[in-house]
């Protein structure tokens, strides 16, 4: 079992940047795959990125492709979301989640979940 605890969230202006932070406790970090969701008010919750265990490969949403990074440090057992260029419909609740089989962007794959954190971009 993997413990997750989001942060980094905040209030940022429309062009802004953010940096998430996933730190993870209990199992071995580098044996899960990671992924980032969000979720809006209203919405349902949405895949936005993955990586793999070893952090070679990533996958992202279109709508975060190219302002987006996820990266991993599995000697700090953490993992992040760079959050460039940021526009409001980027606004929602942050969650981490890890996999220990994928990585993919169905969140019913994945195993364990963050309390999430809140993102919120300004017009």
């Amino acid at each position: 079992q993997v413990q997750l605890v989001e942060s980094g969230g905040g209030l940022v202006q429309t062009g802004g940047s953010l940096r998430l932070s996933c730190a993870a406790s209990g199992r071995t970090f580098s044996t899960y795959a990671m992924g980032w969701f969000r979720q809006a008010p209203g919405k349902e919750r949405e895949f936005v990125a993955a990586i793999t265990r070893s952090g070679g490969s990533t996958l992202y949403a279109d709508s975060v492709k190219g302002r987006f990074t996820i990266s991993r440090d599995n000697a700090k057992n953490t993992v992040y979301l760079q959050m460039n260029s940021l526009k409001p419909e980027d606004t929602a609740i942050y969650y981490c989640a890890a996999d220990d089989i994928g990585p993919g962007s169905n969140e019913l794959a994945y195993d364990y979940w963050g309390q999430g954190t809140q993102v919120t971009v300004s017009s």
